[in-house]
């Protein structure tokens, strides 16, 4: 098969013309932001920077980093770069304490997004002879209006299924012929297994490929879900802080993600300095959105820890690579596309009057995460009592549930009996083998 691209001459780009496109918008958009971001302001008048000192990418490395800890403390309206009234939509993730992050969009905010998704589409082999199954979550999740948006770019009959009901996705699935399916890759796996079960092979499965991410996942868990669908399958990453999935997207060699870079430039620093690194370093990698209008962030720490490459890719696309995510350089954990930090945990924990003794064990089981957290009863607190320890755990249960969007398995157990290390509790128990 022939490769297909959405915007060919932005996909293979020469380096020195993408280099001009990037150092254009830079300048304009730290314009745009100083002029409108009091916020973003005051940190570059901290840093003794202005506008006129940016005269391409190759000043960027004098503009301050943005951190979640900004998106934090400027919530809601704080970084807000466009009047209310242009804005037309809002998309949220949870944050490190509960106040979530809310990224604002203009309709040409959310036109350039789609055509990201619409190229991670066609780069999959997507074309508008394609019915593409969107079971990504709709909502405040990024996902399913991504990837929505992506295919009616393409010209794709969308199914915009969202996420769960698995016996009307696989109705939908074989009585409409999808022929690409969108979700995290656990639920791909899911959805692969429960069609298994009924008796359904790859060669009776009409997809032909998938589009997964929102969580981290290995290539055994990328070949097992190729060879029960009987699919290739893509990687494609973002961050509702600029935009949702699309920043990135895999292409047919599968050796990385292409970032749109016409749309969001990537650095890799150390963490630990904020030192730019040559490419093809491990670091911390950091974006900034070059022409995004509503809610544009330069230089956001992203916390994930990957590799970026410029070697010569085999499906003619220029644009740079990155690797999946080897990490991160914070605590938050991402357990069924939803991120996780052990930090809300803790604030439920003491508003339900509890001490934060407790940890978090997570697994993956049938190709689906597991979520348990082990809290210790204070003494005032405990009981043998079956029938009150269910009452606690299903109240914990609830209040966690309200503050990570996330249900998990709660269990009580007796004080001091979560293992101590050096009088400090191991607070994650990650089994789960994602790399």
């Amino acid at each position: 098969m022939a490769q297909q691209y959405y915007q060919k001459e932005i996909e293979t780009m020469s380096a020195e013309e993408m280099r001009k496109l990037q150092s254009e918008k830079l300048v304009k958009q730290v314009k745009h932001v100083y002029d409108n971001v009091p916020y973003y302001r005051n940190l570059m008048d901290e840093k003794g920077v202005r506008p006129e000192d940016i005269h391409g990418i190759e000043d960027l490395h004098k503009l301050p980093f943005l951190s979640k800890a900004d998106l934090r403390d400027a919530y809601p309206y704080g970084l807000l770069a466009k009047p209310l009234e242009d804005c037309v939509r809002i998309q949220s993730t949870s944050g490190t304490t509960g106040r979530r992050v809310v990224a604002f969009y203009t309709q040409k905010d959310i036109d350039l997004w789609e055509d990201c998704c619409a190229r991670a589409i066609m780069a999959a082999g997507g074309t508008k002879a394609d019915v593409c199954q969107v079971a990504y979550g709709y909502g405040l999740f990024t996902g399913g209006p991504g990837l929505n948006g992506g295919s009616h770019r393409v010209g794709c009959l969308t199914l915009p299924m969202s996420s769960g009901n698995t016996e009307r996705q696989i109705q939908f699935m074989m009585d409409l012929k999808a022929s690409i399916l969108c979700c995290t890759p656990s639920y791909a796996a899911y959805i692969g297994e429960t069609l298994k079960e009924q008796g359904y092979g790859p060669d009776d499965i009409p997809l032909k490929a998938g589009i997964f991410g929102a969580e981290p996942w290995t290539e055994e868990m990328r070949r097992g879900i190729e060879e029960t669908l009987g699919i290739k399958a893509y990687d494609i990453y973002g961050l509702t802080e600029t935009s949702g999935p699309g920043v990135a997207f895999e292409c047919s060699e599968q050796t990385g993600m292409h970032i749109n870079e016409d749309h969001f430039y990537a650095e890799i620093i150390d963490p630990e300095t904020g030192e730019v690194l040559p490419e093809g370093s491990k670091g911390e990698l950091v974006f900034t959105s070059l022409d995004k209008e509503a809610f544009p962030l330069l230089r956001y720490r992203t916390r994930d820890i990957c590799v970026l490459s410029r070697k010569k890719c085999s499906c003619g696309r220029t644009l740079v690579k990155m690797a999946k995510p080897m990490g991160r350089t914070d605590d938050m954990l991402i357990i069924r596309g939803v991120n996780v930090f052990p930090s809300q945990i803790e604030t439920v924990l003491l508003n339900e009057g509890y001490q934060p003794n407790y940890q978090i064990v997570v697994d993956r089981v049938k190709n689906t995460d597991t979520f348990e957290v082990n809290v210790e009863m204070p003494p005032e607190k405990f009981t043998d009592k079956v029938s009150d320890i269910l009452t606690m755990e299903k109240s914990l249960a609830n209040a966690l549930k309200a503050m990570l969007g996330i249900n998990p398995a709660v269990h009580l157990v007796a004080p001091k009996t979560i293992a101590r290390s050096e009088g400090k509790a191991v607070r994650v128990v990650d089994k789960r083998k994602l790399v």
